[in-house]
Order: structure tokens, then sequence, then C-alpha cells
């Protein structure tokens, strides 16, 4: 990871590719499949997967320009969870850019039903807030919901660390569709009919739907600015999220950019373009305060 200019927004470069690279920003319309992960490419054809993870890191600690430069076909599956990308980023250090920031305010609800599941965006005065609601035949994932508003620090503490998680026999389609293929009790939590296989245990009593809440937000990432608004999923997943932003998008009277007074002031720093192991992530002040 590594800095890029203001409005820039999040941009993947896929290197090693016939010794020429390829850049695609992460926006909604740049997404191409979604059934086991966020895949986002371009007219030629995929080429990151597994983009929400980073996203959600990127999103959560309050970075609004990075580049990702990623030399295989899916961002690297890490622990199953976002603390990799968090560490990462602690470990670059944020600074804040010139201008002001800038934000998307729901203005009025957008819902979208795609079978049994359902997204909904709708206004919402104190910043971003998330609520999902799964529920899996398997009994031992059940019924859970989750609810969260955005902010760096409860993104670390509440949201970064929940893995990937799935039944045997959901892993075993992912690796047959391609996807996961260095998944392991390592970096995702595991179920079968009667328990959790994993031996450590969880994390949180109800880290599957944390997963959720942090798959939601590097979904809604590819808006292109953070959201102020409320986002509630019944039984969602990446398809969902993307056509719930995508259905937002499309309706001009739904949506307007404000701008935030805590982004007026001058750059406090910068970090060179190679600074650390993993390159300076640069960012407007974080805050919801819209004028």
């Amino acid at each position: 990871m590594g800095p890029a200019p203001v409005d820039a927004g999040f941009i993947f470069v896929r290197t090693g590719l016939d010794g020429s690279d390829r850049e695609v920003v992460a926006t909604a319309d740049a997404v191409i499949a979604t059934e086991f992960a966020t895949v986002l490419g371009d007219r030629e054809g995929p080429l990151v997967s597994t983009a929400e993870h980073v996203l959600a890191a990127l999103r959560g600690m309050g970075v609004d320009n990075a580049t990702i430069e990623v030399d295989g076909a899916e961002v690297p599956i890490m622990d199953g969870s976002a603390a990799a990308f968090v560490a990462a980023i602690d470990q670059a250090g944020i600074v804040t850019q010139p201008g002001v920031r800038r934000f998307i305010q729901v203005l009025k609800p957008v819902q979208v039903k795609i079978g049994e599941s359902v997204g909904e965006l709708r206004p919402f005065a104190g910043g971003f807030r998330t609520e999902v609601e799964i529920d899996f035949t398997n009994q031992v994932i059940g019924r859970q919901t989750f609810s969260f508003d955005l902010s760096p620090e409860g993104f670390r503490r509440e949201v970064a660390r929940a893995r990937t998680f799935g039944c045997m026999s959901d892993v075993a389609r992912l690796w047959g569709a391609g996807f996961a293929l260095g998944a392991s009790f390592d970096n995702t939590v595991v179920f079968d009919e009667a328990r959790l296989l994993n031996a450590e245990g969880l994390r949180y009593a109800d880290e599957c739907a944390r997963h959720k809440v942090l798959d939601v937000i590097g979904d809604l990432a590819l808006a292109g600015l953070p959201l102020l608004g409320s986002y509630r999923s019944v039984r969602g997943g990446h398809k969902l999220n993307n056509a719930v932003l995508k259905a937002l998008l499309a309706d001009r009277s739904a949506w307007r950019v404000v701008e935030s007074d805590t982004a007026r002031r001058p750059l406090r720093g910068h970090l060179e373009a190679g600074a650390g192991t993993v390159g300076g992530l640069v960012a407007p002040a974080y805050g919801p305060d819209v004028s």
C-alpha cells in the first residue's frame, strides 16, 4: 500500500502481467463478480479478487486515497480478517492532505431485494452506521445481528479482527471456483453441522456477523467517497452490497456530495512515497461533521 493524490480514491495496481502493470480504480462500476468475493476488473477481464478486506481497512481507518499493488489474482487472505492491513496502515502512518474532505450523503431510502436478501441505505445524521442480520441454516452459526457506528478506533477494536467464515461445504465450493486457495484453519472460521472446527475458538461471540459488517464497509468503499448514512442488510453478501450501492449512485435525487469543515486545514505532514515497508498512506482528517 502506498500514497495517492487528493481525490484519487483507492487505486489497485495489478503487477506482473506480461511485464506491464494495469490499474483499476475501486468503484462500484469496476465490480465484475460478487459470487464469493468482490472482484474488480476492466474490459480485458478480472484484475483483483477479494478486494473488500483491504478496502474495509482503508475506509475503516479513515484513509481516503491510497494505491494498492497486488502481484497476483487475489489480495492475500492474511488471517481472514482486516487486522494485518490495519497493522500495515499503522506502520505506514497517515497524513492529512490539503483541501476539503468530501462525503456522499444519503438523502432518501434506497432499497434492493434479491431473493430473501434485503439491503437498504437510509439518511443518518451521525456519520456512517451499518447493521447486519445473518440467518444460516447451520445451527452453530444460526441467526446473528451486529450494529456498528464507523470510527477508526471502533473499527480496530470491534470489526477488524473478524475473520472470513463458512461451512466445510462452502470451503470446498470456494476452492473449486478458484477462490480462497490459501484458506485454512489459520485464516478461516470453519463450521460443520455440529460444531466450530477451529481449535482456538472465536475472536468474538458474534464473529460471523461482525465479518459481514467488515465486508459491508469494504464493499461500500467502492462509492469512491466516504458515505454519510445508515446501511442495513438481512441475509446479505457482496452481490447485495454492490447492488444497493449502484442503486444509490444511479438515483441522483438520493444523494449529494457534501464537504467537511474538519478538513479545512493545511497539510500537517508528508510521507515519502516509499516510507516504511508498505509505503505512506495519505488521508484527510477523519470526521463526519459536514457543512
